[in-house]
């Protein structure tokens, strides 16, 4: 009887070890996971003012274009009331 609980125990401890190490995997996992969001979380971040610069730029530019096209289009209308017989 001894000898079952010898063997109860160290089966008992087997368990646990092998158990530990499984949840020492899972951990490490889910550490190396949270590690690389985190990463990718602060690349996002510091690449938006980047992103978001551009579409300013290019909102600005579109502002431009428009504008330029308004005023020559406001001076073609100028030069024709100016003189209403020649186009």
């Amino acid at each position: 009887m001894a000898q079952q609980k010898k063997g109860f125990f160290a089966q008992a401890f087997q368990d646990m070890k092998e158990n530990a190490r499984a949840q020492h995997a899972v951990d490490k996992a889910v550490f190396e996971a949270i590690k690389a969001e985190s990463r990718a979380n602060f690349a996002e971040a510091k690449a938006a003012p980047k992103v978001q610069a551009q579409k300013r730029q290019a909102e600005r530019e579109a502002a431009i274009a428009e504008a330029l096209k308004r005023k020559a289009d406001a001076e073609a209308r100028i030069q024709a009331a100016r003189n209403p017989g020649q186009k």
